[in-house]
């Protein structure tokens, strides 16, 4: 079970009196989009750039057999 986290665990040395919650939520959001891969993706594509360039590969394929 999980510790429920109180003002006792923040050390005195952080101060968010001025913090706004969720600032940047929304411009991650739009500038983000995050794919988890399974493992055994992961070890065949190991870099972003990887995925990206087997991916764009496939664009052609997947839209000829949509326009059919």
């Amino acid at each position: 079970m999980k510790k429920a986290r109180g003002k006792a665990d923040i050390l005195p040395e952080y101060d968010f009196s001025r913090a706004v919650r969720g600032k940047y939520a929304r411009q991650y959001e739009r500038g983000t989009n995050i794919v988890v891969l399974e493992k055994d993706v992961a070890a065949v594509f190991p870099t972003s750039r990887d995925v990206n360039k087997a991916l764009r590969a496939l664009v052609p394929i997947i839209r000829s057999h949509a326009a059919i």
